[in-house]
């Protein structure tokens, strides 16, 4: 299965400059919970209709507790289709989730991450195991049968998080659930931006971090932006060669390298 090198060195040092201060972080942390919990309940009671209405409204409203701005680019069309996306962060599913109600494939640890992985459950997360290599085309049918019945699913072909300023080969097997479905492939390309502009890793999940800790860390950042970017669908129609294709048209956006280089000096204790 991927891995990625990218780690805890790829992280930018802590700057008290860029981070909001311990009440503003208390807030968000507080706004962040209670709208986690507010989400939790919403989808566990409502039916599926109203269900599909509120989750991107509760995901906007999670993203906004945070203090990150949202910017989308481009649209995607109605109906069933697969979603490939570069994979940063956990911030990711939830930018992606406001673009449209999605399944998300996903390693099976997710369903342990507290709030989040209960919401995960009911959107319809197609989980696999990561350590089981025999699980994944099972995985592949259990994506197609999804997309013959007209949802939107959402894939990271790189099989893990990689810094942003780097990332890894895209995987094709998934795109055979695409191919053997008979529905389009939409590229989507998501990267994170400082208060200045600038491109940043502060978002990154990286490594053995956990996912409290990563939460805390964003919460801190002042003027977090995530863009999400909505390319064109995909023409190729072999699964390797929309891997290539769809990998190049995203690392167009995010301005990533294929691979990992140290070029970054340690973060801060």
């Amino acid at each position: 299965m991927p891995e990625s090198p990218c780690g805890l060195e790829c992280l930018p040092p802590r700057d008290p400059g860029t981070e909001v201060g311990r009440l503003r972080l208390a807030v968000r942390l507080g706004c962040t919970v209670g709208l986690l919990l507010l989400g939790s309940a919403m989808v566990l009671g409502l039916p599926s209709p109203l269900r599909r209405r509120a989750v991107p409204r509760c995901f906007r409203m999670l993203l906004r507790a945070l203090g990150i701005r949202l910017e989308i680019h481009g649209a995607s069309a109605p109906g069933g289709a697969l979603v490939v996306c570069n994979h940063v962060s956990w911030l990711d599913v939830v930018a992606l989730q406001v673009l449209t109600p999605m399944k998300v494939l996903a390693k099976v640890e997710v369903r342990s991450w507290p709030l989040l992985g209960a919401l995960a459950g009911r959107v319809g997360t197609v989980y696999i195991d990561r350590d089981q290599l025999s699980a994944l085309p099972e995985a592949v049918s259990t994506i197609a049968d999804e997309l013959r019945a007209g949802a939107v699913v959402a894939t990271f072909p790189e099989g893990t998080t990689w810094c942003g300023a780097a990332s890894g080969t895209f995987r094709p097997a998934v795109f055979q659930a695409a191919l053997d479905a008979g529905v389009r492939t939409q590229p989507v390309a998501v990267r994170f931006r400082d208060g200045d502009g600038n491109a940043t890793a502060a978002a990154a999940f990286l490594g053995e971090e956990s996912l409290v800790s990563s939460v805390l860390s964003v919460a801190r950042v002042r003027d977090l932006v995530v863009e999400v970017v909505v390319l064109p669908e995909l023409t190729a129609t072999d699964r390797r060669a929309m891997a290539r294709e769809a990998q190049a048209g995203i690392t167009r956006v995010t301005g990533a390298r294929l691979g990992h280089e140290e070029t970054r000096e340690p973060v801060a204790a």
